[in-house]
Protein backbone atom coordinates (compact mmCIF):
# COMPACT_ATOMS: atom_id res chain seq x y z
CA UNK A 1 0.00 0.00 0.00
CA UNK A 2 1.26 3.99 -1.06
CA UNK A 3 2.02 5.74 2.46
CA UNK A 4 2.92 8.45 0.75
CA UNK A 5 4.40 10.15 -2.82
CA UNK A 6 6.97 12.88 -3.08
CA UNK A 7 7.36 15.13 -6.42
CA UNK A 8 10.12 17.76 -6.78
CA UNK A 9 10.21 21.53 -6.16
CA UNK A 10 12.94 24.07 -6.50
CA UNK A 11 10.79 26.34 -3.94
CA UNK A 12 8.60 24.01 -1.85
CA UNK A 13 6.90 27.20 0.11
CA UNK A 14 5.98 28.98 -3.46
CA UNK A 15 4.47 25.43 -4.51
CA UNK A 16 2.43 25.37 -1.92
CA UNK A 17 0.25 28.85 -3.27
CA UNK A 18 -0.87 26.33 -5.88
CA UNK A 19 -1.33 23.06 -3.67
CA UNK A 20 -3.27 24.56 -0.27
CA UNK A 21 -6.21 25.15 -2.44
CA UNK A 22 -6.31 22.38 -4.36
CA UNK A 23 -5.15 19.84 -1.92
CA UNK A 24 -8.28 21.96 0.43
CA UNK A 25 -11.37 21.01 -2.17
CA UNK A 26 -9.86 17.50 -1.69
CA UNK A 27 -10.51 17.99 1.81
CA UNK A 28 -6.80 17.84 2.30
CA UNK A 29 -4.83 20.14 4.73
CA UNK A 30 -1.30 20.39 5.61
CA UNK A 31 0.27 17.44 7.65
CA UNK A 32 3.75 19.67 8.25
CA UNK A 33 6.05 21.97 6.75
CA UNK A 34 9.74 21.95 7.32
CA UNK A 35 12.21 24.50 5.00
CA UNK A 36 12.66 21.70 2.54
CA UNK A 37 9.52 19.81 2.46
CA UNK A 38 5.95 20.36 3.18
CA UNK A 39 3.39 17.30 3.42
CA UNK A 40 -0.32 17.36 3.13
CA UNK A 41 -2.67 14.79 4.70
CA UNK A 42 -6.04 13.59 3.73
CA UNK A 43 -7.19 11.58 6.55
CA UNK A 44 -6.39 8.69 8.58
CA UNK A 45 -5.00 5.40 6.69
CA UNK A 46 -4.64 7.56 3.38
CA UNK A 47 -1.49 8.33 1.61
CA UNK A 48 -0.27 11.88 2.44
CA UNK A 49 1.78 14.18 -0.54
CA UNK A 50 4.63 15.56 -0.17
CA UNK A 51 6.60 18.47 -2.34
CA UNK A 52 10.11 18.75 -1.40
CA UNK A 53 13.63 19.92 -2.83
CA UNK A 54 15.63 16.96 -4.19
CA UNK A 55 17.84 15.76 -1.86
CA UNK A 56 20.69 15.35 -4.13
CA UNK A 57 21.13 19.11 -4.46
CA UNK A 58 20.15 18.28 -8.50
CA UNK A 59 17.49 20.40 -10.13
CA UNK A 60 13.92 19.11 -9.68
CA UNK A 61 12.66 18.18 -12.73
CA UNK A 62 9.47 15.94 -13.35
CA UNK A 63 9.44 12.33 -13.75
CA UNK A 64 8.37 11.39 -17.93
CA UNK A 65 5.72 9.32 -17.58
CA UNK A 66 4.98 10.00 -14.01
CA UNK A 67 1.77 11.36 -13.01
CA UNK A 68 -0.59 12.04 -9.40
CA UNK A 69 -3.86 10.83 -10.02
CA UNK A 70 -6.14 12.45 -7.48
CA UNK A 71 -9.44 10.82 -6.69
CA UNK A 72 -12.55 12.89 -6.80
CA UNK A 73 -16.31 12.68 -5.54
CA UNK A 74 -18.27 13.41 -8.65
CA UNK A 75 -17.82 14.48 -12.49
CA UNK A 76 -18.60 18.01 -10.85
CA UNK A 77 -15.46 18.22 -8.24
CA UNK A 78 -13.31 16.88 -11.45
CA UNK A 79 -14.26 20.10 -13.45
CA UNK A 80 -13.35 22.39 -9.91
CA UNK A 81 -10.41 20.96 -9.43
CA UNK A 82 -9.48 21.03 -13.00
CA UNK A 83 -10.28 25.10 -13.35
CA UNK A 84 -8.69 25.59 -10.28
CA UNK A 85 -5.18 24.17 -10.82
CA UNK A 86 -5.21 25.79 -14.45
CA UNK A 87 -6.65 29.29 -12.09
CA UNK A 88 -3.30 28.62 -9.70
CA UNK A 89 -0.88 28.84 -12.70
CA UNK A 90 -1.27 25.08 -14.11
CA UNK A 91 -0.92 24.13 -17.29
CA UNK A 92 -3.98 22.07 -19.45
CA UNK A 93 -3.41 17.99 -20.58
CA UNK A 94 -6.18 17.11 -21.43
CA UNK A 95 -9.98 18.71 -20.17
CA UNK A 96 -12.18 17.09 -18.21
CA UNK A 97 -14.29 15.16 -20.19
CA UNK A 98 -15.37 10.71 -20.68
CA UNK A 99 -11.93 8.88 -21.09
CA UNK A 100 -13.49 5.05 -21.52
CA UNK A 101 -16.55 3.77 -20.27
CA UNK A 102 -17.12 4.56 -16.81
CA UNK A 103 -13.69 7.43 -16.41
CA UNK A 104 -14.09 10.48 -15.97
CA UNK A 105 -10.74 12.27 -16.30
CA UNK A 106 -9.50 15.81 -16.10
CA UNK A 107 -5.23 16.55 -16.75
CA UNK A 108 -3.12 19.23 -15.81
CA UNK A 109 0.37 20.11 -14.63
CA UNK A 110 1.49 22.28 -11.88
CA UNK A 111 3.25 25.54 -12.29
CA UNK A 112 6.81 23.13 -12.55
CA UNK A 113 5.36 20.14 -14.59
CA UNK A 114 4.51 17.45 -12.62
CA UNK A 115 1.50 16.01 -14.27
CA UNK A 116 -1.69 15.11 -12.54
CA UNK A 117 -5.11 13.83 -12.97
CA UNK A 118 -8.10 14.47 -11.53
CA UNK A 119 -10.74 11.32 -12.00
CA UNK A 120 -13.98 9.53 -11.17
CA UNK A 121 -15.45 6.30 -11.52
CA UNK A 122 -18.83 6.11 -12.44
Amino acid sequence: MIGYVTIGSADPAAAAAFFDPLFAELGGARAYTLETMIAWGFGPKRPLIMVTRPWNGEAATPGNGAMIALMARDAAQVNRLHALALSLGGRDEGAPGPRGEGFYGGYFRDPEGNKFNAFVYG
